[in-house]
């Protein structure tokens, strides 16, 4: 499927947006779900999961338990001792945490034809470790923990490389969507394409068993009144929590290496500080510990 760049200014009504994007979200095709995903998600629908056999399906893809075992091992865990095989990862973890884990090993290799993707790939893990860390630093005054936090960061974006294969012009909207300093970033998308990677993004994250709550956030990451609406129809506070700290995240980051810069946190920023109760002295101190946990090397 391919469309041509859209430049008119006129905007449809929000119910049409929102219904014609899911047409074309459709049409687009989500990547299907790794068969890894259904096994775990068979075997955690019984009464008594086989840790023993998940082990085995695991184990049976050898990058796929290495990955497993290294980042299980990584500081945004923080367990106490070295987890040394599938088995005592899954014990220490939990299904759950498995299932997000495993979800976002895979997510790379569903998309290894995609061009020009290496710099999105590093962003991506780098938002997610940094994530990761500073969850874990800032600990019950971000309400979320360190790993939801950077599953979020992982998958938060993943909408981009599915609209990269049937969209050839898609780069050049993103590249106007990364330098609109007022409008959200996804309305840049809405304007240009009538879909945005967003929506698809949170369509990928449900089919691939994330929890509601991230795929909510991945949904709703670039918009400021879902960041900061209270009450009934709200997000729930772990969807806001997980998007404050993955934007945070993404700020330190690019002020530390001057790379992938970015309107957002003009547009968001105050939003996620208000939300994580950081003022501007909290912030600098942030990125002044958060050196270490940007420079770090792989997960």
């Amino acid at each position: 499927m391919a469309t041509t760049l859209r430049t008119n200014e006129t905007t449809p009504d929000a119910p049409d947006i929102e219904t014609r994007m899911r047409i074309e979200v459709r049409d687009i095709g989500i990547p299907p779900r790794p068969a890894i995903l259904e096994q775990i998600d068979r075997e955690m629908r019984r009464d008594e999961p086989d840790y023993r056999r998940l082990a085995e399906v695991i184990g049976s893809d050898v990058g796929l338990a290495a990955s497993l075992i290294k980042t299980t091992n990584s500081p945004y865990f923080g367990f106490a001792r070295k987890i040394r095989s599938v088995q005592e990862a899954l014990l220490v973890l939990g299904l759950k945490v498995i299932v997000r884990t495993v979800a976002g090993l895979a997510l790379q290799k569903t998309f290894p034809h995609v061009p020009s993707l290496e710099r999105f790939w590093d962003a991506s893990a780098s938002t997610a470790r940094v994530s990761g860390w500073l969850a874990q630093t800032l600990g019950r005054q971000c309400r979320v923990k360190a790993d939801h936090a950077y599953t979020f960061a992982l998958f938060r974006d993943c909408g981009v490389p599915v609209l990269m294969i049937p969209f050839p012009e898609y780069p050049a909207v993103l590249k106007a969507a990364n330098e609109e300093p007022d409008q959200p970033f996804t309305a840049v998308e809405d304007r240009l394409m009538s879909i945005n990677h967003a929506m698809v993004g949170a369509e990928l994250a449900e089919n691939w068993l994330l929890p509601e709550d991230i795929f909510l956030a991945i949904r709703h990451h670039h918009d400021l009144a879902a960041l900061t609406a209270v009450g009934e129809g709200a997000l729930p506070e772990s969807a806001c929590a997980v998007i404050a700290v993955a934007q945070t995240a993404e700020y330190l980051l690019q002020r530390h290496t001057g790379r992938n810069r970015t309107c957002e946190w003009k547009k968001l920023g105050s939003a996620c500080c208000d939300f994580l109760q950081l003022g501007e002295a909290d912030l600098e101190s942030l990125f002044d510990a958060s050196r270490e946990a940007v420079f770090a090397q792989g997960d």
